[in-house]
């Protein structure tokens, strides 16, 4: 089995797991989420691979993030260079790397993305105001739409704001952009 394929079977059996520590039924985390049962169950088996949207909302549906069903489990205080969880997004090309290290108990989150040309994902599944998200341009030029809101950022520029928006990022370039997501979840207020 190659590496991808190890990878979405890690996410797979988080993702059963996750769904019955909380005890849902896929019925139940089909409603929570806006993903279909069968299209839940399909994951959970491997017999499908999920795009960056589809995890986003099946991940919110269970309360937690894309990173927190990536990411390896309690890697302690340092993530070394190769063995950093990544995962390419089937239908995009999005290829999400993690950087920082899983397990430390941390609220804070960084994650590296490279995003083909002309490529465009949206989040609209996790919603929460306690979460902060700062995206900084590392190479290239992004359109980052919040809300209603546009920001057209280019290398070197960093946007602010929390997560109780929909969110979309799009390369309207020729070539790939390289961003770094850093999450911040404050406590509940």
């Amino acid at each position: 089995m190659d590496e991808s394929k190890i990878f979405e079977q890690r996410i797979a059996d988080r993702i059963k797991a996750r769904r019955r520590g909380l005890g849902l039924t896929l019925e139940g985390l089909s409603s929570a989420s806006g993903v279909s049962r069968a299209m839940i169950s399909r994951i959970e088996r491997g017999e499908a691979s999920p795009t960056a949207a589809l995890l986003d909302r099946v991940a919110a549906g269970l309360g937690t993030t894309i990173g927190q069903l990536v990411s390896p489990v309690g890697e302690g205080d340092v993530a070394r260079g190769d063995s950093r969880a990544s995962w390419t997004d089937p239908a995009t090309g999005y290829h999400r790397r993690q950087i920082s290290p899983a397990g430390t108990g941390s609220p804070v989150e960084i994650v590296e993305v490279t995003f083909p040309p002309g490529a465009r994902v949206s989040f609209t599944g996790f919603r929460n105001r306690n979460v902060d998200q700062h995206v900084w341009v590392l190479d290239g030029q992004l359109e980052l739409k919040v809300g209603e809101v546009v920001h057209l950022l280019a290398a070197g520029d960093c946007v602010h704001h929390t997560l109780e928006l929909p969110v979309s990022f799009h390369n309207n370039t020729d070539v790939p952009v390289r961003y770094a997501v850093v999450l911040h979840r404050k406590e509940a207020q």
